[in-house]
């Protein structure tokens, strides 16, 4: 079940986030933020968290601006994490189908995200879900001491001209 994800699942959220973090090919980020970072820096609106049968958080997809700028106010950038034990069961295409939805009736045009090339799952998903490459940029971070590639996806609405 897809539920709008809310303080309440905080926690879980978290947890999962950072799980992805140790992973090593979701993030250059080190450690998950706060719920009040988390919170704050994700539009309301549009994230989302899958859950089972007995409230245990499998995943979520969250969006945050892109810009204050008008010129980019239909832009998003989104991150999608996945608890590791419910991986391959759709739940990334499921949230992804949420966030596209929810972006899609407010207006939004496009969505992107930026994934190591190593996440060959990631990158299948998006492809999935209607999203591009438009690029990538070479070593344009260190991660752990190592240069890291970031590809660049977008998914442009279809439905919004």
């Amino acid at each position: 079940m897809v539920v709008p994800l809310a303080a309440e699942h905080a926690e879980q959220v978290l947890a999962v986030y950072q799980a992805g973090i140790d992973e090593g090919n979701a993030t250059f980020e080190t450690v998950a933020p706060t719920w009040e970072a988390f919170d704050a820096a994700k539009l309301p609106e549009h994230r989302f968290s899958a859950l089972d049968e007995n409230g245990t958080v499998l995943g979520w997809v969250a969006a945050s601006r892109v810009s204050d700028r008008c010129a980019y106010q239909g832009v998003v950038e989104h991150s999608v994490y996945v608890r590791s034990a419910a991986r391959g069961r759709g739940i990334a295409s499921i949230l992804l189908k949420a966030l596209i939805d929810s972006t899609e009736q407010a207006g939004i045009w496009t969505i992107q995200s930026g994934i190591f090339p190593e996440n060959a799952a990631s990158l299948a998903v998006h492809k999935r879900a209607g999203f591009r490459v438009i690029g990538t940029r070479k070593r344009v971070g260190r991660h752990h001491g190592v240069w890291r590639d970031v590809v660049l996806l977008e998914r442009r609405s279809p439905a919004i001209t």
